[in-house]
Protein backbone atom coordinates (compact mmCIF):
# COMPACT_ATOMS: atom_id res chain seq x y z
CA UNK A 1 0.00 0.00 0.00
CA UNK A 2 1.38 3.41 -0.92
CA UNK A 3 1.56 5.60 2.17
CA UNK A 4 0.63 9.27 2.27
CA UNK A 5 3.80 11.38 2.62
CA UNK A 6 2.10 13.42 5.33
CA UNK A 7 1.61 10.33 7.48
CA UNK A 8 5.24 9.30 7.08
CA UNK A 9 6.61 12.82 7.52
CA UNK A 10 5.57 13.09 11.14
CA UNK A 11 7.38 9.90 12.06
CA UNK A 12 10.58 10.25 10.02
CA UNK A 13 12.74 11.42 12.93
CA UNK A 14 11.48 8.56 15.08
CA UNK A 15 12.20 6.03 12.33
CA UNK A 16 15.71 7.29 11.56
CA UNK A 17 16.79 7.62 15.20
CA UNK A 18 15.40 4.13 15.88
CA UNK A 19 17.59 2.70 13.12
CA UNK A 20 20.65 4.40 14.56
CA UNK A 21 19.91 3.35 18.15
CA UNK A 22 21.58 -0.03 17.66
CA UNK A 23 24.31 0.63 15.11
CA UNK A 24 25.83 3.33 12.94
CA UNK A 25 24.58 3.27 9.36
CA UNK A 26 25.12 5.03 6.05
CA UNK A 27 22.25 6.57 4.09
CA UNK A 28 21.53 3.90 1.50
CA UNK A 29 21.76 1.23 4.21
CA UNK A 30 19.05 3.09 6.17
CA UNK A 31 16.83 3.28 3.09
CA UNK A 32 17.16 -0.50 2.56
CA UNK A 33 16.58 -1.25 6.25
CA UNK A 34 13.45 0.93 6.44
CA UNK A 35 12.11 -0.81 3.34
CA UNK A 36 12.87 -4.25 4.76
CA UNK A 37 11.59 -3.71 8.31
CA UNK A 38 8.38 -2.07 7.13
CA UNK A 39 7.53 -4.71 4.50
CA UNK A 40 8.03 -2.03 1.82
CA UNK A 41 5.68 0.46 3.51
CA UNK A 42 8.49 3.00 4.01
CA UNK A 43 10.23 3.35 0.67
CA UNK A 44 12.37 6.43 1.16
CA UNK A 45 14.24 8.17 -1.61
CA UNK A 46 17.64 9.72 -1.00
CA UNK A 47 16.05 13.13 -1.52
CA UNK A 48 13.78 12.42 1.44
CA UNK A 49 16.30 10.86 3.81
CA UNK A 50 19.31 13.15 3.48
CA UNK A 51 17.53 16.39 4.44
CA UNK A 52 16.26 14.59 7.57
CA UNK A 53 19.79 13.40 8.40
CA UNK A 54 21.15 16.92 7.90
CA UNK A 55 18.46 18.34 10.19
CA UNK A 56 19.25 15.71 12.84
CA UNK A 57 22.94 16.52 12.53
CA UNK A 58 22.31 20.27 12.81
CA UNK A 59 20.24 19.64 15.96
CA UNK A 60 23.04 17.55 17.48
CA UNK A 61 21.04 14.30 17.47
CA UNK A 62 23.41 12.51 15.10
CA UNK A 63 26.99 12.99 13.99
CA UNK A 64 28.58 11.75 10.82
CA UNK A 65 31.95 10.36 9.87
CA UNK A 66 33.55 9.05 6.69
CA UNK A 67 34.74 5.46 6.24
CA UNK A 68 36.76 4.34 3.27
CA UNK A 69 35.62 0.89 2.11
CA UNK A 70 38.00 -1.80 0.81
CA UNK A 71 36.92 -0.77 -2.68
CA UNK A 72 38.24 2.73 -2.05
CA UNK A 73 34.75 4.21 -2.03
CA UNK A 74 34.00 6.61 0.81
CA UNK A 75 30.78 6.28 2.81
CA UNK A 76 29.30 8.75 5.24
CA UNK A 77 28.06 6.98 8.36
CA UNK A 78 25.68 8.45 10.89
CA UNK A 79 25.82 7.81 14.63
CA UNK A 80 23.22 8.73 17.23
CA UNK A 81 24.51 11.07 19.96
CA UNK A 82 23.63 11.19 23.65
CA UNK A 83 21.28 14.07 22.84
CA UNK A 84 19.80 11.98 20.01
CA UNK A 85 19.09 9.11 22.40
CA UNK A 86 17.22 11.50 24.70
CA UNK A 87 15.29 12.81 21.70
CA UNK A 88 14.46 9.26 20.63
CA UNK A 89 12.86 8.64 24.04
CA UNK A 90 10.76 11.79 23.53
CA UNK A 91 9.82 10.80 19.98
CA UNK A 92 8.71 7.35 21.20
CA UNK A 93 6.54 8.96 23.91
CA UNK A 94 4.95 11.31 21.37
CA UNK A 95 4.31 8.41 19.01
CA UNK A 96 2.71 6.34 21.79
CA UNK A 97 0.29 9.15 22.69
CA UNK A 98 -0.46 9.89 19.03
CA UNK A 99 -1.02 6.29 17.94
CA UNK A 100 -3.10 5.45 21.03
CA UNK A 101 -5.28 8.51 20.43
CA UNK A 102 -5.75 7.76 16.73
CA UNK A 103 -6.69 4.17 17.55
CA UNK A 104 -9.26 5.35 20.11
CA UNK A 105 -10.86 7.64 17.55
CA UNK A 106 -11.00 5.13 14.70
CA UNK A 107 -12.20 2.36 17.00
CA UNK A 108 -15.03 4.57 18.25
CA UNK A 109 -13.88 4.10 21.85
CA UNK A 110 -16.75 5.54 23.88
CA UNK A 111 -14.82 5.10 27.11
CA UNK A 112 -11.87 7.26 26.00
CA UNK A 113 -13.20 10.31 27.86
CA UNK A 114 -14.36 8.49 31.00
Amino acid sequence: MKMDKGLIGGSTILLVLSLLEVTDRYGYEMIKELDLRSDKTFQFKEGTLYPVLHKLENNGYVKSYIVKADTGKKRKYYQITRSGKKQLVEEKKKWEVFSTSVNKVIAGDLHAHA
